[in-house]
């Protein structure tokens, strides 16, 4: 992932603004929050205010898809993410107890030694650039192990991620022909898994468990199972890359706050939801409106799509006093980083372990460093934000 790779079309309602920066984007967000009844050019709607949100996301006649558009390349519904109502609720039924605190919690050892093993590459050399070293290969590495597919095969899964999250071409219909063509190709490979896995003895996986588990009487068809690893794989490969690149990227730029929080491990949780509130590495999402509402006193007609600004919300200085400050402090953090209402990220536990222990043992091998004296972190914020290159230099050794 470079820098020269990366498309920067305006991707959501505060790049319009006059405020946007690539490099600190929350003051664009901050004045999006700040409008009334919010709408895009073309004549999207747009949901910024961290209350309205809320209620928006909790209607019933606010679905995931129109049933049409699929998100990242698919072509059938991703589940549980394009599902609504009580389809949407059996699945989650079946997945949520995959990734509890508890279920998730029997990674962390396996995440150490991976963390770790990542750092020793680098460990030596007094700098390193962690979007390549650290952040990107270290959440795929997981979720290739968790999955039960060969390590072998990652960069198949990370030409896949990019392919979907950050679509290349010259217009919007180039990249949803990219984006389409890499996902079919994720279709194909994960059907001749299926085949395989299927063929051979039972392992304990997540892929082992979703051919055994047993929904509704009878087992889960290989389109399902498809349909579930298509999205864990891009959740799993690109959310915890992106936000492990901001906040490392933002400690390095505040060395003062760092030291906090090596002398104090405890306030380690709470920085990683402060800093997810004010990164807001999944900036936005899409929701589809079935029937005319009103929410707020404004009026949704029945068929919109709307843009929902996850980033927005999280900057809304009547939910967030001072939303420019980064404050380990701060009381009741109800971001929405991880996104709300019923489609609210599934592995957010997950998510929050892996931050956890790769901060832990980054700072623990390395505890001051600083960006690479001549050489600034270059952020994309088109469809995630990420620090697309991170160079740091710290003691060698």
């Amino acid at each position: 992932m470079t820098a020269e790779t990366v498309t920067p079309p305006h991707f959501c309602a505060a790049h319009l603004l006059g405020s946007w920066d690539e490099h600190h984007p929350q003051r664009a967000f901050i004045e999006l929050a700040g409008q009334n009844a919010p709408n895009r050019p073309d004549g999207t709607l747009v949901v910024a205010r961290r209350e309205e949100m809320t209620e928006f996301l909790r209607h019933p006649a606010v679905h995931a898809t129109d049933g049409v558009n699929y998100h990242m390349g698919a072509q059938r519904p991703l589940i549980p993410l394009d599902l609504d109502g009580e389809a949407h609720r059996k699945y989650r039924k079946l997945l949520d107890p995959l990734f509890t605190p508890k279920r998730v919690a029997r990674l962390e050892a396996t995440i150490r030694a991976r963390t770790n093993a990542l750092i020793d590459v680098f460990a030596d050399n007094g700098k390193a650039e962690l979007m390549l070293g650290l952040c990107a290969p270290l959440p795929a590495h997981i979720f290739i192990d968790l999955l039960g597919l060969p390590t072998d095969d990652l960069p198949i899964f990370l030409e896949f991620k990019e392919a979907v999250v950050r679509p290349q071409g010259a217009t919007v219909d180039e990249q949803q022909a990219n984006m389409l063509a890499a996902g079919e190709r994720t279709y194909d490979y994960l059907a001749r898994v299926l085949d395989e896995r299927r063929a051979g003895p039972p392992r304990d996986d997540l892929i082992g468990g979703f051919l055994t588990v047993e929904m509704d009487g009878g087992r889960l068809t290989d389109q399902e199972i498809i349909d579930i690893c298509y999205l864990l794989v891009i959740a799993g490969l690109d959310t915890v890359t992106c936000s492990l690149s901001c906040m490392i990227a933002w400690f390095a730029e505040h060395p003062a706050e760092r030291r906090r929080v090596l002398a104090g491990p405890e306030l380690l949780g709470k920085a990683i939801e402060e800093l997810m509130r004010y990164e807001s590495p999944v900036p936005l999402g899409h929701r589809w409106v079935t029937e005319d509402i009103e929410v707020h006193g404004r009026h949704f007609p029945a068929g919109s799509k709307v843009e929902v600004v996850w980033a927005a919300a999280n900057v809304d200085p009547d939910t967030f006093p001072d939303p420019l400050t980064v404050d380990f402090d701060r009381p009741h953090n109800a971001h929405v980083g991880f996104a709300a209402g019923p489609h609210r990220c599934l592995g957010s536990n997950l998510a929050r372990l892996e931050l956890r222990v790769a901060l832990e043992e980054f700072h623990r091998r390395i505890p001051e460093y600083k960006i690479t004296p001549g050489e600034d972190v270059v952020y994309t914020n088109y469809g995630v934000r990420a620090a697309i290159h991170l160079p740091i230099t710290f003691p060698a050794g």
